[in-house]
């Protein structure tokens, strides 16, 4: 009978680089981005589209989609141990790993995450809360409810519950009313909340502001777009 351990966990991968965390509370730390392809939600926002669709002629090596300088739907498989190999290789030097998408959680982190703990890395997640999150203990859990998305998925309880902060992106008054409204129906009284402005628009960011101030919040305002790095 096989164990857990003899399990080969495969993930597909859209991009793997070095940068600097802009949202949250890691923002200014030099972090690994580990971007896996797919994600059903559907965000209408998402900057992210091209990680949405898990299709087999989009299978490329690993060397093709390393060396990719545009963002496109190109993705690779890759194991625990590979992607650990490709970061020794590559020389990077941060010591978080961010593992984002696309909707990481529609996959069995643990594995990764806990290979990285026993490393010295710290690792955080990034989540819409749609999907169950499989995670070592040890691993920092972002959930940026995606509340009402085109996909129909629902917020869990149990990723709220285990959210270490709840990252929002806002740019008129129903993203916060239905924030509050999430916060209020999942009991959620002290994890961090951080109010993020879709697209750096000026309102959205007023907005932002204003109801942090109110609520006692805190701002993300994603960085690294105003630096104009990855």
């Amino acid at each position: 009978m096989k164990t857990s351990s003899d399990i080969i966990y495969i993930y597909k991968i859209n991009e793997l680089f070095e940068t600097i965390q802009g949202e949250g509370s890691f923002t200014g730390q030099p972090s690994i981005f580990i971007r896996l392809q797919g994600c059903p939600v559907a965000c209408s926002w998402c900057d992210t589209k091209h990680t949405w669709e898990v299709e087999l002629s989009d299978k490329v090596t690993k060397e093709v989609m390393l060396a990719k300088s545009q963002e496109t739907p190109l993705w690779a498989s890759f194991s625990v141990e590979q992607i650990l190999a490709l970061i020794t290789e590559r020389g990077y030097q941060a010591k978080h790993i961010v593992i984002t998408g696309g909707e990481p959680c529609m996959v069995d982190l643990t594995a990764l995450c806990s290979a990285f703990d026993e490393l010295g890395y710290s690792t955080q997640v990034e989540t819409s809360g749609t999907f169950e999150i499989n995670v070592s203990s040890k691993c920092w859990v972002t959930v940026s409810p995606k509340i009402n998305m085109r996909g129909g998925y629902l917020i869990l309880n149990s990723a709220m519950k285990r959210a270490d902060e709840i990252k929002h992106p806002v740019a008129t008054e129903q993203h916060v009313d239905d924030l509050k409204r999430l916060l209020l129906e999942h009991n959620i009284e002290n994890t961090p909340v951080y109010l993020q402005p879709i697209s750096q628009k000026a309102r959205a960011t007023e907005l932002a502001i204003e109801t942090c101030i109110a609520n006692n919040w805190r701002l993300s305002v994603q960085v690294h777009k105003y630096l104009g790095i990855e």
